[in-house]
């Protein structure tokens, strides 16, 4: 076959007059095109062409029935399609559709630079020897489902105008879609590549389908851009996993994937959520995503994972820890390996911060979590919520500040799980209307009891205990006693007891409360015993006892009880009477005796003052010391 340039003869008339000349590559000794030869050369070299033959169309331009009359003469009885050996359709131009479907290419197939017009179609096309669409431009859809790629697929800076179908192809050497574009959707699912897979820098317009792709080699996705949703599901991949630099306009859907060998997924963005749901990681992996919403519904951990995230909302539901898995949030932009940082266009400005919607069903034996927001964390049914680990600055949810009115701070400030936020929203709002400052559950869900509540926060508080930190494990013991106080399955007498405790001092935790109480019953003890303790006249205090007092006395007399105080209750508020009753209160918080003359009344005062106020002392030291201690 010739190489030069056809000299543009009007196909079917025979004579030189006719378009201007063509790129198409002369056949044979014609010095025309294919496209250009008359009626009888063309007729005369298709008659000479016989199945398993090279072919030479490079510039070509094709019509539909052109085509249909090369791959006709190509037709293999034996197998009932077109076999070709090498062919070389490099920069062809097919005007109509394209339908190489079934063929059989035994050689090297060229197609860099064609360009088709209409739809193109190689479903169930065989390539035994390497594939070249580089620079191809397929402005209708692209099928290739089924097809058999043998040797290595080249579609460099290829142009996907319509849709891209590889449904079912099998690559079994390396596949390049480097600096691909795809403008409609790019559909994958079930393709095999048993070599290298390199889609780096790819762009998808469209919707990327990928579902039960087996990816053997090198899955490569650096720098690809999915305009749309991409789809992964159930897709395994055997080899290294890069997607440094990806960018997801929609959803990456990764659920039910396996990922044998991938020790970095990512640094990638995600505008909407990345699903891991179902998904296995069998080997150790770092997964480094910048999302807005992260899915790892009974997500399987096989290995030592760590996912380092920023402005993701996490769903850790029902997940299964076989290894420990590490949940950081990352406050810096995540480095490219070329050096530089990855950008989030995609994603809102604003702060990174990594949020936990849900442990629920998930085993914490394994599970760190840092630097993390676990305002919304749904806890219940955690299994070993006492092993769980906290580092860094965990952030829980906080009970409201109170509500305006005359009472406008009923609610003491401390740290709540957000079950507790949905019970008592129920309650507060079945009591009375109006905003209450709860979070409402969700709709259609049902809050935990406060037995359940009561264990959940038991759990926590030892989980922050065993990492020394006693100070905000207080918070989860007030919470625990909370519960405790409201489950109606417990004893009344129990109940009654905690509300005690709670009112005097905040299970002594509130130490202001406690002061609180401890003045007022000081100061109850002063007005009591100015009124009625206090003897109408008498020694000073600790006179009582004294040498000229005992010397006065014949010793066989017992001593004179002291005079009550009589006259109006107003007449006995003295600055003299208060100094006394002062000195006797105090004395009886430190345990110690006024040493005073006291009134019948006034003594039965002072034992109930030493029986009370020092109780109250110690709890407000008690309190101190929990926020204080190691």
């Amino acid at each position: 076959m010739g190489t030069g340039t056809c000299p543009g003869t009007g196909p079917g008339t025979g004579t030189a007059a006719g378009p201007p000349a063509c790129d198409g590559t002369p056949v044979g000794e014609h010095g025309a095109c294919l496209a250009h030869l008359t009626d009888a050369d063309r007729a005369a070299h298709l008659a000479s062409l016989t199945p398993g033959a090279d072919v030479d169309h490079r510039g070509t331009p094709f019509t539909q029935e052109l085509l249909t009359a090369l791959l006709t003469a190509l037709r293999d009885p034996a197998i009932r399609r077109p076999r070709i050996g090498t062919a070389r359709f490099d920069g062809a131009r097919f005007a109509g559709g394209a339908d190489f479907g079934g063929a059989c290419f035994t050689g090297d197939a060229w197609f860099s630079g064609a360009r088709f017009a209409g739809d193109m179609s190689l479903s169930g096309a065989e390539f035994a020897a390497d594939a070249w669409f580089q620079g191809a431009r397929f402005a209708g859809t692209a099928g290739f489902g089924a097809a058999q790629f043998r040797g290595s697929a080249w579609f460099h800076d290829t142009r996907f105008g319509g849709d891209g179908w590889f449904g079912s192809s099998r690559f079994h050497g390396a596949c390049w879609f480097t600096g691909a574009r795809f403008r409609g959707r790019a559909r994958f699912g079930a393709a095999r590549f048993a070599g290298d897979a390199r889609f780096n820098d790819t762009r998808f317009q469209g919707d990327a389908y990928f579902t039960v792709t087996r990816f053997s080699g090198a899955a490569g996705f650096d720098g690809t851009e999915f305009r749309g949703s991409a789809g992964f599901g159930g897709a395994q991949f055997s080899g290294q996993t890069l997607f440094h630099g990806a960018r997801f306009a929609g959803n990456a859907r990764f659920d039910m994937a396996r990922f044998d060998e991938a020790p970095v997924l990512g640094p990638l963005t995600c505008a909407d959520t990345l699903v891991l749901s179902g998904a296995v990681f069998a080997a150790p992996v770092v997964v480094e995503a910048a999302v807005t919403k992260a899915v790892c519904v009974r997500t399987r951990w096989s290995s030592t994972a760590t996912l380092r995230l920023r402005y993701a909302v996490v769903d850790l539901t029902d997940a299964v820890l076989e290894y420990p898995l590490t949940v950081a949030a990352v406050p810096a932009l995540f480095t490219a390996p070329e050096g530089g940082t990855v950008p989030e266009a995609e994603l809102p400005d604003g702060d990174p911060a990594v949020r936990i919607l849900s442990l629920t069903g998930a085993d914490a034996a394994h599970l760190t979590l840092n630097d993390v927001d676990l305002t919304a964390c749904r806890f219940s049914g955690t299994l070993h919520l006492d092993q769980l680990r906290l580092e860094g600055r965990c952030v829980f949810g906080r009970s409201p500040a109170g509500r305006t009115g005359i009472l406008p701070r009923r609610w003491a400030r401390r740290s709540t799980l957000v079950e507790e936020h949905h019970w008592r929203a129920g309650r507060e709002s079945g009591r009375r209307p109006g905003p209450h400052g709860w979070e409402p559950p969700p709709d259609g869900t049902r809050p935990p009891e406060p037995a359940a509540l009561a264990v959940l926060y038991r759990q926590l508080r030892k989980s922050l205990e065993d990492g020394k930190n006693e100070p905000d494990a207080a918070d989860f013991y007030y919470g625990e006693m909370e519960m405790r106080r409201h489950d109606p399955t417990r004893a009344p007498a129990e109940r009654r007891l905690l509300t005690t405790y709670w009112a005097l001092s905040g299970y002594g935790l509130r130490a202001s409360r406690a002061v609180c109480w401890l003045l007022g019953a000081i100061s109850v003890t002063v007005l009591t015993l100015m009124l009625w303790g206090i003897p109408a006249a008498g020694p000073e205090p600790g006179q009582a006892a004294g040498p000229d007092r005992e010397s006065a006395q014949p010793a066989a007399e017992p001593a004179a009880e002291p005079a009550a105080p009589d006259g109006p209750l107003a007449e006995r508020l003295t600055t003299e009477r208060w100094e006394k009753s002062v000195r006797v209160a105090v004395n009886s918080v430190v345990f110690r005796s006024a040493e005073a003359e006291l009134t019948t009344a006034g003594v039965y005062i002072e034992m109930a003052s030493r029986l009370t106020e020092p109780l109250l002392l110690g709890l407000a030291v008690l309190a101190v010391r929990g926020r204080v201690k190691r």
